[in-house]
């Protein structure tokens, strides 16, 4: 088994330059989305303690001198309920088969579960595509706690008949071995030139990533209610007109979606607090985003059951 650490990062020489995809798989909340930000060094990925966060798949691109690596991050794979959830499966199993490696996230604080035997399986199947295990999360465990997972980790590439091309423990939140992990799938990606212009960070489209700053912003404090009800759609966005040029406002209006009028009253919130909050903390996000002042104007609306709808799944963008 081979494990990697620190010490044995491997030395720089003058090896050609590489670029191309790598992407993290893993259940729900496996830590993928903050170790795709961890490596670009900026918020690219939303982030939040329930599962199914992601939905669309994110690019974040790392620049290095002797490589660029581009990571795609997946919605976490699961047993689907709904046909929002076959459909983002879909998109995972599409995105692993166009990629270069394969990191599959598993928490340390986490015992290996039906959920991630179910991935390793499918990985399983894929053959020509080298997988790396990467432990996440290991700031939450003691030594002993991660050395089990380590070999658990091991034993199950074995049982299904595969190698892992590496196993490495990180901890994105404590910044350990984040940049190591950037070292061991550097030497996996193909030859060539860089794919996307030094200073990009993401090829999502801007709209698409303000919908996704919105939608966190309102999954906070009311994830156990509505974990998986809230889609965010941005309509327009409009340089605000008659502005002299060093004082620009970007007006923005996006509809918060919910699948039941009952939904309406915990997103807004008594006399809009809540829905005000939400609106406060994403401006300042989008601000930062864009790097310039922004009118946020929100609306809440019922799209019923949009996760079962195939009509409206396509208005959303899925």
């Amino acid at each position: 088994m081979s494990v990697r650490s620190q010490s044995s990062e491997p030395s720089a020489s003058s090896a050609p330059h590489r670029a191309g995809f790598a992407c993290f798989v893993g259940r729900p909340n496996a830590g993928k989305s903050t170790l795709t930000n961890a490596l670009v060094g900026q918020k690219v990925a939303i982030t939040a303690n329930q599962p199914q966060t992601t939905r669309h798949t994110v690019r974040g691109i790392v620049h290095r001198a002797d490589a660029q690596l581009i990571l795609v991050d997946t919605p976490g794979l699961h047993k689907p309920r709904t046909l929002l959830g076959e459909r983002l499966n879909d998109v995972v199993r599409t995105t692993w088969a166009e990629v270069d490696v394969i990191g599959f996230c598993l928490p340390a604080n986490e015992k290996l579960g039906p959920g991630d035997r179910f991935i390793a399986k499918e990985l399983a199947s894929i053959k020509k595509t080298p997988k790396i295990a990467i432990v996440t999360k290991t700031d939450l465990v003691d030594g002993k706690t991660l050395a089990e997972q380590l070999i658990a980790i091991d034993l199950l590439g074995k049982e299904l008949g595969f190698e892992w091309a590496e196993i490495v423990p990180v901890s994105a939140v404590g910044d350990t071995q984040v940049g190591l992990l950037a070292d061991l799938i550097v030497p996996l990606l193909p030859e060539g030139p860089a794919l996307y212009p030094e200073g990009d960070l993401t090829d999502e489209p801007e709209q698409v990533m303000i919908a996704e700053l919105i939608r966190e912003a309102a999954l906070e404090g009311v994830r156990d209610e509505l974990p998986h009800s809230i889609a965010v759609v941005v309509e327009e966005m409009l340089p605000r007109e008659d502005r002299p040029a060093d004082k620009p406002l970007l007006d923005i209006h996006a509809f918060v979606y919910i699948e039941r009028p009952s939904q309406k009253g915990i997103i807004i919130g008594p006399k809009g607090k809540r829905l005000k909050e939400v609106g406060i903390k994403s401006r300042k996000q989008i601000e930062a985003l864009l790097g310039t002042p922004v009118f946020l104007d929100l609306h809440v609306k019922v799209a019923k059951d949009w996760q079962r709808d195939p009509r409206q799944l396509r208005k959303l963008g899925f």
